[in-house]
Order: structure tokens, then C-alpha cells, then sequence
């Protein structure tokens, strides 16, 4: 492998940054309605938080440990600190612009985001009486000196400081903490016409004589932090689950990382916050105006349904229907992928708590790394064990920022009679796999469900991700020989279909683009087509320069992270990167070979996957690797999944070599086409069956969008 260098890979956390500025980008895109715009701009700055959580504060970590880090691109983690702060400052100064912006057309619909002192008087007696009886009783205001100490904040904590003086004594600093409990949009004086709010920090400054009537108030301003949320895990702990209970308690105590402060906060509170914190200058933001963007969110819920994305109904798949709703009988009769959100996640819960209901199913054997509260799939196993099935949840304790659910539910889990492992020591397991094992005629068939989204009810109608069903007894098999690696650390011998990382999923993928090199150096066509969420692995990349230069054709869809440097001539001029961006997050991975052929194809071998290409999941998760063998979910993924998402010019940026991303826009004469829309509106071609005669066609061949398009010389030639 060639050995890295800033010229041939960007930066992971840089490119980070580019991709929350395309979330940005969504919330001032005047196409995009005007509630969604709010909630981009509450995802970026949600999205900001998390990195500073996570990403942030472990090159911190780096830099205090004198370490140099793994960066592709060759950076210092002082040198990537220095360039994230540059980036990350002008993100948050988009972000309050995109606000303002917002906030004015806002209230031209009569959605009032009001300064206290512009209130009227009736409203500012209604707001008087509210925070007396809503506000004042939840607050612990303190005066802060040696017998008040400076107290506890945990990440993400928002308040007001205040210089406070009294005649008889020294000047001293006071402190409000908003409870968690209180919205940061108060609503007043609303009607059927207009909604008016005040924010919380705005009526606590306004009311900060009326809560400390002894002082005269000198000073006030807004501070908000992060918390470090990264957790160690101590491999060697004797209990793996009581380790993880401890871990998530120190995390709430977590350094912090980030000290955000409204504009102008006078140098004296400034200071008071800085040592109060313990932090030093490089945590510090004090460019905006508006703290806490990621709140936003509340006002997504107050307007008309017009200022939000038409409503949606996901399908339920017809050949399901067409077996009177039995799943396995469907399954057994032909594979089916699912294409989630645009059917439905019901038919994932189905086939679980069907198979605990049928008393010819004796075991279930599932992973579970995120699921949802309430989770319908963990009342499934449930009810399986509680039913006498032999059942297996292998429960991941390291799923970040869902520790805590995890562990009620494998608590859960364990009551009820359910084999629980809680994954590997070193290897955290990603990979989205049910196993049914079913008595049939004197034998046992086994039926699977694999994908390449979480087990979460909520991210499934907002997430695209596929989900493969399959009889197959191959796969079954594999799939067995997985579940007894995650359980019994015995290495499965003889896979036959499936590829498993960390075991050989990347010398797979890497077996496979050398195939398609051969390809092109015997002068047969030669082309990749792969859908992903980040591609960062360097040897990955490295080979994928590789079958550039021997003239294999690459089309690549990441939505998130990309360190291949696209487009440079003599090293990746045949590869081309692209992002989506709309109303669906872009999850599933997809990865598709021509085979000796041009793609889309029948000759071509089609796989999806549990993982991004990534060191972590090729080298320290548990991943999968499927191949995709029905000639009509093969037709599905390849023809619709793939094609749409590569002709789509309506959410698309496209990568440049100098790691910029330009914005996709039909060429003159060209129709617009959105992938999201087309799914919406076109039904499934696997799980349609006999449906399929009667209703739309499921081709992009018969869809609006030219001949001319669809087998665009881009990218397919």
C-alpha cells in the first residue's frame, strides 16, 4: 500500500464538517419547506454537539497524551484542533445567520419569536404569572461564594450568569440552571391566528431581579457546555455490564469541551465561567447570538402541515398479503428486501413475533444494537422465550449514547428466559442479523433477516436502509456460524456466502475491485457502483486508486465522511463521489461489482452490507457482507436502488478533487428527479408479487425520467 499523505486523503474530521455544512445547506434551501428548514438547521447543531462530544474531545485527549494519532491525511491532533475550530466557527456563524433568516420568515406566517421588552402589556402579564407559576417554583437560583460552591453541570447544561452586588458586601457572581423540564420556547398570548414565544433564557434574565430581590443585578449573560462522552472501555472488567453502569455515571462527568457564550458576555462573568469550568480558552465559542440551536426543534411541531414534507404513508409489502400475511411462507417461497422507509418496518416486526408465535419455530437468534423505547422487537423475543423457544439476543453494550436502553433491555431480556451475551471483548458487534430456526417436515429450515439499518422503529421512517429475507439454507448456515462466533469466540470455518469482518470482509471487498481491475486490463468493462455512509479505510481507498488507474469505472454515493480524493488525473480520474442530502438520512450500503459487465447488469455481483468502510467496522466491529442472489431483489437493489440513487440531481452534491462538494442541478433540458420522491411514489418490485401487474411500474426504465438518463454514459460507461 502506498503510504499516506495529505495529497491523496482528506481529513475525516474536516470532510465531517463539509457534510453537517450540506445538513446546513438544507435548512437555507428556500426549496425545502419552512418548518424542515428549521429542523435541518436543529440537526446541525445537534449533529455539531455530538462531535464535539465524541471527535472533539478525543484529539483533545490525544493532544494532553502527547500522542500522534491515526489521521489518513497525516495531521496533528493540535494541527486538526486548529482547522476543526477555524471550520466548526464558521458553521456556527452560518447557523445563527440561517436563524435569524428563519425567525423573519417565521413570523411573516405568524409564528412570533418575541423579545421580552417588545411583549405587549397584557402579554407581559400573562408571562408574569406564568413563569410565577410555571418557571420560579422549578428554579434553584445560587449566589456563588465559598459556602455555595459552583455546582454540577451536566453535558449540554444551559444557563444565565450574573454579576451580582449588595451594599454591605463584596460583589459575588450568581447562577441560574434551566431545568431540564422547562421548554426552551415559552408560549404566550396565542390564538388561532398566531403563536407568540419567548425564550427561557430571555424571561430568566428579564426576571433575574424578581429571583435575587436582595441584589442589584449588574451583569447577565447565556453559557451553555459540552461534556467529553467518549467512554474507555476496561476490556479486562470481571462484569462487562456493571463496568458499563459505572462508565455511563463518570461520563456525566465528563471534561468539558465546550464553553459556548453569548456575544459580548462582559470579560468578569466570562472569566467566572472559565475557572468555574476549568477550561481554557481553546474551549471557549463567543461568537453568537443564540445558544442551543439544536432546540429548534420544539418549533417544528406549531405550524400548519403545509410548512412541513407532505405526509407520507410507508407500504406493506403485497406478496406478504398475497401469503395472508404469513411472513415465512412468503420468505420460503422467494427472497424479499425491504426498503425501508419507504415500506414499512412492520413487516421486520412480524416476522419476529410471528416466529415466537409458531410453535414449529424452537429458536431465535438476534443481534440488537440500537432498538427503540417500547421496543416491539424486544417484546417479540420475549414473548418467544416466555413461550419455551430456545432464544439468543446478543445485546451491544457499546452502542454509543444508547448504553443506558441497552442495558434495561437486556435486564429485561434476562428475566424473561433469554440467552443474553453482551458482544465482544475488543470488537463491538454492528452487524444486523435475525435467525429463525423453524421444524419442517422432520428437518430444520432456517430463515433470515439481514440488514443494513437498526432494529429502531422511530429511524426506520426516516432512515433508508434495506432489509433482506432469505430461506436460503447457505446463508442460514453462515449466518448460524456468525451467531456462534459472537458467542463462543469459535471462528466459523467455511463461509460459503457471507463475509464477516473483522474475519475477511475487507479482503473480500478487496478480492472483489481487483477482479474488476483484471477486468479492465484484458479490456472487458469494468465498474463499481457502491452506496455508503463514510469511506475513510485507507486500504480501501488505496485500492480503489488502484482500479482508477487500471481503468475500472467507480461511482461512489457517501453520504456522510470521504476521504478519497476524487477526479485527480493519474491517480482517481475514473472515480466519482457523490452525496445525498434531503428528507430521508441515506444508511443502507450497497456494493455492486460488473463482473465483465457494464453496470446496471444481470452478470453483476450485488451484495449489501452492515458496514461503512471504515477501519472501525472493517478492523474492530462485527459487520456483514451479503450477497444478493434473487434475480428480482438483484433487479430491485441494482436497477431502482442504485440507478436512482446515482441519477438523482435534486439532493445530490458531487465531491471535487479539491474536496469541495457542488450542488447537482438538471442540465438544461433535463428533467428533475429526486430519488426520495421517486420511492414514495413508486411501489417495490420484489415484495409486489401478482400486485405488480396491476399497478405502476417499478422500473426507472418506465419512470418519467429519459431513456437518455437513465444509462447516462457518466455512469455506466
Amino acid at each position: 500500500m502506498k503510504p499516506n499523505n495529505p495529497s491523496r486523503l482528506f481529513n475525516r474530521e474536516l470532510s465531517w464538517l463539509f457534510f453537517n455544512t450540506r445538513v446546513l445547506e438544507e435548512a437555507e434551501n428556500s426549496n425545502v419547506p419552512l418548518l424542515e428548514r428549521v429542523r435541518f438547521l436543529s440537526i446541525s447543531a445537534s449533529n455539531l454537539d455530538e462531535f464535539y462530544m465524541v471527535r472533539v474531545a478525543g484529539l483533545r485527549e490525544q493532544q494532553r497524551a502527547g500522542l500522534q494519532g491515526e489521521d489518513p491525511s497525516d495531521l496533528s491532533p493540535a494541527e486538526q484542533l486548529i482547522k476543526i475550530n477555524r471550520r466548526a466557527g464558521k458553521i456556527v456563524t452560518r447557523q445563527n445567520r440561517c436563524w435569524r433568516k428563519l425567525n423573519r420568515e417565521l413570523a411573516e406566517l405568524k409564528i412570533n419569536v418575541l423579545k421580552v421588552d417588545a411583549l405587549s402589556e397584557t402579554q407581559n402579564e400573562t408571562l408574569r404569572t406564568l413563569f410565577d407559576v410555571d418557571i420560579l417554583p422549578l428554579l434553584t437560583p445560587l449566589a456563588v461564594d465559598p459556602a455555595h460552591p459552583f455546582p454540577f453541570l451536566p453535558n449540554l447544561g444551559f444557563g444565565i450568569a450574573l454579576g451580582l452586588e449588595k451594599n454591605d458586601r463584596d460583589p459575588l457572581f450568581g447562577l441560574i440552571t434551566v431545568p431540564l423540564n422547562v421548554p426552551r420556547f415559552i408560549e404566550i398570548e396565542s390564538n388561532g391566528k398566531e403563536r407568540n414565544f419567548v425564550l427561557i433564557e430571555d424571561v430568566l434574565q428579564t426576571f433575574a431581579p424578581t429571583i435575587y430581590p436582595d441584589f442589584e443585578v449588574t451583569s447577565s449573560g447565556v453559557f451553555r457546555i459540552t461534556r467529553n462522552s467518549g467512554i474507555a472501555v476496561d476490556e479486562r472488567a470481571e462484569d462487562l455490564v456493571r463496568h458499563f453502569e459505572t462508565l455511563l455515571k463518570e461520563r456525566r462527568r465528563g471534561r468539558v469541551i465546550r464553553l459556548e457564550i453569548n456575544r459580548k458576555m462582559e470579560p468578569a462573568l466570562r472569566e467566572f465561567l472559565i475557572n468555574s469550568f476549568d477550561c481554557g480558552d481553546e474551549t471557549l465559542s463567543d461568537s453568537t447570538d443564540m445558544l442551543g440551536l439544536c432546540d429548534m426543534s420544539e418549533l417544528v411541531k406549531v405550524g400548519a402541515k403545509d410548512l412541513l414534507f407532505p405526509s407520507f404513508s410507508a407500504r406493506f409489502p403485497e406478496r406478504i398479503r398475497e401469503f395472508d400475511g404469513d411472513c415465512l411462507a412468503a420468505i420460503a417461497a422467494k427472497d424479499i428486501v425491504v426498503h425501508h422507509p419507504y415500506e414499512e418496518f412492520d413487516v421486520v416486526i412480524q416476522f419476529l413475533q410471528q416466529a415466537a408465535c409458531d410453535p414449529n419455530v424452537v429458536a431465535i437468534k438476534q443481534t440488537l444494537y440500537r432498538t427503540s423505547d417500547d421496543s416491539p422487537i424486544v417484546h417479540a423475543l420475549i414473548d418467544a422465550a416466555e413461550a419455551g423457544k430456545n432464544v439468543t439476543a446478543l445485546v451491544e453494550l457499546k452502542a454509543r449514547f444508547d448504553e443506558a436502553s441497552n442495558l434495561r433491555w437486556a435486564r429485561d431480556l434476562e428475566r424473561a428466559g433469554v440467552q443474553v451475551v453482551y458482544g465482544f471483548i475488543g470488537y463491538k458487534t454492528h452487524a444486523k442479523v435475525s435467525l429463525v430456526i423453524r421444524r419442517e417436515n422432520g428437518r430444520l429450515q432456517t430463515y433470515t433477516h439481514l440488514g443494513t439499518g437498526n432494529y429502531h422503529v422511530q429511524n426506520a421512517k426516516v432512515y433508508t436502509d434495506l432489509a433482506l429475507f432469505t430461506a436460503d439454507p447457505i446463508i442460514g448456515d453462515d449466518v448460524g456460524k456468525l451467531f456462534n462466533f459472537m458467542t463462543s469466540y469459535n471462528e466459523p470455518k467455511d463461509l460459503q456466502k457471507l463475509s464477516i469482518a473483522p474475519l475477511c470482509l475487507r479482503e473480500d471487498l478487496l478480492d472483489h475491485i481487483d477482479r474488476e481491475i483484471l477486468h479492465a486490463r484484458v479490456g472487458r468493462p469494468a465498474t463499481i457502483w457502491a452506496k455508503m455512509n463514510a469511506l475513510v479505510d485507507p486500504i480501501v481507498i488505496e485500492k480503489l486508486y488502484d482500479a482508477s488507474q487500471a481503468g475500472v469505472k467507480i461511482d461512489l454515493v457517501v453520504r456522510g465522511i470521504c476521504c478519497l480524493r476524487p477526479g485527480v488525473k493519474g491517480m482517481s480520474e475514473n472515480i466519482r463521489v457523490k452525496s445525498i442530502v434531503g428528507r430521508f438520512l441515506e444508511h443502507s450500503r450497497i456494493v455492486c461489482f460488473g463482473n465483465g459487465a457494464d453496470l446496471p447488469s444481470d452478470q453483476a455481483l450485488v451484495f449489501i452490507s452492515s458496514a461503512d468502510w471504515m477501519p472501525r467496522n472493517l478492523n474492530r466491529r462485527i459487520e456483514t457482507l451479503v450477497p444478493v442472489e434473487s434475480p428480482t431483489v438483484h433487479n430491485q437493489i441494482l436497477d431502482q436502488i442504485m440507478m436512482a440513487n446515482l441519477l438523482d440531481n435534486t439532493n445530490s452534491w458531487e465531491l471535487q478533487a479539491t474536496g469541495r462538494y457542488v450542488r447537482v442541478a438538471p442540465d438544461e433540458g433535463t428533467p428533475r428527479f429526486s430519488a426520495h420522491e421517486y420511492f414514495m411514489e413508486n411501489p417495490s418490485l420484489s415484495g409486489r408479487g401478482a400486485a405488480l401487474a396491476d399497478s405502476a411500474p417499478a422500473h426507472l426504465e418506465d419512470s418519467d425520467v429519459p431513456d437518455s438518463q437513465i444509462f447516462h454514459p457518466k455512469l455506466v460507461s
